[in-house]
């Protein structure tokens, strides 16, 4: 059965969720790239270091993104939503994103020496000291979901 998520499914299923896609799109490109992220309620929050993405993104801040728990085939949830970039610059803004990255994060890696592969460490003060780590929000205007179930 192919179906359309509720409102309540689609908060709980991006509030769930540890990784989904954005896409952007710039200067006639379009670019899709997976993003470990955190949603709190409003927005989506993510961090990056400089490179594509976050130059497209600048260009262009309105953004799509994706998500999605697949079990199989036929028994699937996706969430689309539709929102706009906005990098996070006031240092009190940017250690509360980051707590939430890393409350979200840290728990999923497995092995007790595991370290995420870049961008930050366990304590959200260190915030791009040692590299030019982007934090930004993704200020949601939209929100749909399907599902299908066997």
């Amino acid at each position: 059965m192919l179906g359309e998520l509720n409102e309540k499914q689609i908060e709980s299923l991006l509030k769930e969720l540890p990784v989904g896609r954005i896409g952007c799109h710039a200067d006639g490109i379009t670019y899709i790239v997976p993003v470990n992220f955190v949603y709190d309620g409003l927005n989506l929050y993510a961090h990056s270091a400089k490179g594509m993405k976050i130059d497209m993104m600048r260009k262009n801040p309105d953004v799509c993104f994706q998500a999605d728990a697949i079990t199989d085939l036929q028994n699937w949830e996706s969430v689309i939503c539709w929102g706009k970039f906005e990098e996070i610059t006031d240092m009190m803004e940017r250690e509360h994103a980051m707590q939430k990255i890393i409350n979200k994060v840290i728990p999923l890696m497995k092995g007790e020496t595991a370290q995420p592969s870049h961008g930050f460490t366990s304590d959200a003060s260190d915030v791009g000291f040692e590299m030019e780590l982007i934090l930004y929000k993704i200020i949601l205007n939209k929100k749909t979901g399907r599902f299908e179930k066997e």
